[in-house]
């Protein structure tokens, strides 16, 4: 299947055909197996070797598709990337390219951050990406005009 290009940096996916569905599919390094290749699987492929390759994320602590409950409801954050402390400090939420990142968007990972409590949250359809800092001291939103590099998210001791 052909992908557009992405606002991130080239990577090269580990893909193939699966031979018993003859669905296409791409190796996840954090799942560690291959899973369907949708448009959305795209991005968070190509988003999360960003976080890795570009902005230093350690990928022992990012977690993709990761289980969690909201309320009464189980659900699942597409990306968790967990602080020193082994507790949740980003979630990521995906959007196929042609998905428009709207306020409903933002209200879903709203939804996850309070079961979470995280720092950051960042939105991303592989062409547009948010980020926002979580000020809970002064209990407000702060959107980052870039992607913050790992050091600012966990600084060194």
């Amino acid at each position: 299947m052909n992908y557009p290009k992405l606002n991130l940096p080239e990577c090269t996916l580990k893909t193939r055909i699966n031979p018993e569905t003859g669905t296409e599919e791409v190796f996840d390094p954090q799942r560690k197996k291959y899973v369907r290749l949708s448009p959305e699987e795209w991005v968070r492929q190509n988003f999360v070797h960003y976080l890795i390759h570009s902005l230093g994320y350690p990928q022992g602590r990012i977690g993709n598709e990761v289980p969690i409950r909201v309320g009464r409801m189980e659900k699942r954050c597409d990306t968790i990337v967990y602080g020193k402390t082994g507790h949740p400090a980003v979630i990521v939420e995906y959007k196929a390219p042609t998905v428009a990142l709207t306020q409903k968007v933002f209200d879903q990972i709203l939804r996850y951050d309070f079961a979470l409590q995280v720092d950051y949250l960042i939105v991303s359809n592989g062409l547009k990406h948010y980020c926002c800092h979580l000020n809970r001291q002064l209990n407000r939103f702060e959107f980052l005009p870039q992607l913050p590099m790992w050091s600012l998210i966990e600084p060194p001791q």
